[in-house]
């Protein structure tokens, strides 16, 4: 919202009377007891009304480092680094609800000390996940980013939440089992049948499988106790490839993304700012 500007004519400005046979030039003189000239003094200023047509952004979708757009009838946040736009709200496969976005980030690996930008992703939660955090109301934005706990509750809350991940570049899908499996597997101590099962199964959705950049991998957690993907390359996926049933599982990639080491610093430094907007 734009603030209403006043305009006015200067007092101080004082042109002096033309006499015959001379050019006038104007002297400008500053007003006495003000050490700033650059000051102006308005004694009647004219208000314009604030501009209008500005679409203001969602309270719930709130990004320190993006901006909105509006494209077409949808409405967008626009992550900094790459420039990738995620819906401020989508309704996804296994969900009850639509979701709501509450950051982005991106995630870069470095290769021969060049930093190369491989995805951007966003968090998307139900709602009704915000019962859960009365207890941080009132917090900083660097605390809550601190704060572990915080990102168990959303992780153990019964509502849905997802990751969405944009691929910022091609990769084939062994590469990007591969990342994951070195993120999650040093999280898992101990991993029980159950869990290797689950990894089983989410490592064949990938193997063999190219992802173009451009590409939408949802790793959705309808609760703690298990956790749903789908992958498109055309658009918002219209059904889940596979369901991980595992709590480990599901929790060590929530983890991945949230936990005191992240993958993506700017992802979770984004939803804590998101988060203390909505829980002042």
């Amino acid at each position: 919202m734009f603030e209403a500007q006043a305009i006015c004519g200067p007092k101080w400005l004082q042109f002096p009377t033309p006499t015959r046979n001379c050019t006038p030039k104007p002297r400008i003189g500053f007003p006495t007891g003000i050490s700033n000239p650059n000051v102006l003094i308005c004694q009647n200023p004219i208000h314009f009304p604030p501009h209008k047509n500005i679409k203001s952004q969602t309270p719930f979708a709130v990004n320190a480092s993006s901006a909105s757009a509006a494209v077409g009838s949808a409405e967008y946040i626009e992550e900094a680094a790459t420039k990738e736009k995620f819906q401020t709200s989508l309704s996804l496969p296994g969900c009850s609800s639509s979701l709501t976005l509450l950051g982005t980030g991106y995630r870069e690996k470095v290769f021969a000390i060049i930093g190369v930008k491989v995805y951007a992703a966003g968090l998307y939660v139900n709602q009704s996940v915000l019962n859960s955090l009365n207890a941080w109301k009132g917090r900083s934005t660097a605390e809550i980013q601190e704060d572990s706990s915080l990102f168990n509750s959303i992780f153990l809350s019964p509502s849905e939440k997802s990751v969405q991940i944009v691929l910022f570049r091609d990769v084939d899908g062994k590469t990007f089992w591969d990342a994951l499996n070195d993120a999650i597997s040093p999280r898992i101590k101990s991993p029980t049948p159950v869990d290797e099962s689950a990894l089983s199964t989410f490592r064949s959705i990938f193997q063999g499988q190219p992802l173009k950049k451009g590409t939408f991998i949802f790793l959705t957690w309808p609760d703690p106790s298990k956790m749903l993907v789908s992958i498109s390359s055309d658009g918002l996926p219209s059904g889940v490839d596979a369901e991980i049933k595992s709590e480990n599982v599901a929790f060590a990639l929530f983890d991945v993304f949230f936990g005191d080491t992240p993958v993506s610093f700017s992802l979770k430094a984004s939803v804590a700012k998101g988060l203390e907007s909505i829980l002042k």
